[in-house]
């Protein structure tokens, strides 16, 4: 009784220390074989579940998160295009432990390369990938440090693209769950992720049959990526993300003794999710929120839009009326730029946060001209034509 009261108190509280909110499990171990674990709820970032979650860890392959994530970024930001050909160089080609075995010179595009990552966790492909896109691998790390710092990753430092081991390269199942988050804010990786089985160079000589290392895509209802690894060093480890209808949990292990205990351990974790929690949508991305003034802008006001999909976490059994959305502007005056932060959307239970989304400036808005103000000032008080021509100059 006095587990489901303390659970009941803090299942959401928002902890302002860069932590994720939780809902603490009862006490119980889900994941006894893992050295380190993580449940999270994607949606809200709510932690459900914790073990060691903040311990340094070497993470094996699944440093290919964040390969991947960079990967997907530079597509949505128009610097690569799935059928750009990435040409593979000398270094790429000479990686070892898993790989799809490139030839120097050999030509691939994006999209086959990142099919490479995503399934068989080649080591040559996200070599090469890095090197397309930022010329260099260590130029490539050294994005991949500053996107996980921008991320609040104060576990981690990668060393190499690929997780091969490597002084000084670690991470935490805490900073595992964050980028795997990030990474599911791009919705067409699991295009990648949940394949099992597929071919590469498909018509040629050399035909190459790719087999996913996640076995529970195929094995776990709603399974559809993240990425496994495995060293000597880290043991089996695994970030996997299922959904099931709206409510998408990712599960993370580190350190796991073999495969059986690492899909065991996952697959409790995921039970566990679906049995206790639910979610429910509030906005699908491209959802009216509200209308905005701008304060001696022009246009003088703007039209925001949900940037992506938000819901609420809820214990089974909770009912949707006690949950409550309000909107909190911040101080606005232009000039505004495009992207800037105007305010945010909160999902409020007993005075609680336990949700909430960035509302950002759809476009920019400059400050309102002399004449644009005069308009604007007149029509409070005077009707005048919406098509009013300006002043004469002559």
């Amino acid at each position: 009784m006095r587990s489901r009261i303390v659970m009941s108190v803090l299942m959401v509280t928002l902890l302002f220390t860069g932590m994720m909110p939780r809902a603490f499990a009862e006490e119980r171990d889900l994941a006894p074989n893992a050295r380190s674990a993580i449940l999270m709820d994607a949606d809200t970032g709510t932690i459900l579940y914790e073990k060691n979650g903040r311990e340094k860890l070497p993470p094996a392959s699944i440093t290919k998160i964040m390969t991947m994530l960079l990967v997907m970024e530079a597509l949505d930001q128009g610097r690569i295009k799935y059928d750009d050909t990435v040409r593979v160089s000398e270094h790429a080609a000479q990686m070892g432990g898993s790989q799809i075995y490139l030839e120097p010179g050999e030509r691939m595009t994006v999209r086959d390369m990142l099919k490479a990552v995503a399934v068989a966790s080649a080591n040559d492909a996200s070599v090469a990938l890095a090197e397309h896109i930022s010329g260099t691998e260590e130029a490539f790390v050294n994005e991949m440090n500053r996107r996980a710092q921008a991320l609040g990753m104060r576990d981690t430092q990668f060393r190499n693209v690929n997780g091969l081991p490597e002084e000084g390269h670690f991470t935490s199942a805490h900073d595992i769950a964050i980028m795997s988050r990030e990474l599911l804010k791009h919705p067409e990786i699991t295009n990648f992720t949940r394949i099992y089985e597929d071919y590469l160079r498909q018509g040629t000589s050399k035909p190459f049959w790719l087999v996913n290392t996640n076995r529970l895509v195929k094995f776990y209802p709603g399974v559809d990526g993240l990425k496994t690894g495995y060293t000597s060093e880290a043991k089996f480890c695994l970030s996997a993300s299922a959904k099931k209808g709206t409510f998408r949990v990712i599960a993370v292990v580190m350190g796991e003794p073999d495969t059986k205990s690492r899909n065991r351990d996952v697959s409790r974790m995921l039970d566990f999710a679906y049995s206790q929690y639910t979610n429910r949508l509030i906005y699908r991305k491209g959802d009216p929120i509200a209308e905005r003034r701008v304060e001696k802008g022009d246009p003088g006001k703007i039209r925001v839009e949900a940037p992506y999909p938000l819901s609420i976490l809820m214990r089974k059994g909770d009912k949707p009326e006690q949950y409550q959305r309000r909107v909190v502007w911040d101080d606005l005056k232009a000039p505004v730029a495009k992207g800037q932060k105007i305010g945010e959307i909160q999902i409020v239970k007993d005075g609680r946060i336990v949700s909430k989304m960035a509302l950002n400036s759809p476009l920019a808005i400059p400050r309102a001209g002399l004449w644009a103000t005069w308009k604007r000032v007149s029509k409070s008080v005077l009707w005048i034509p919406e098509k009013a021509s300006s002043p004469s100059t002559s």
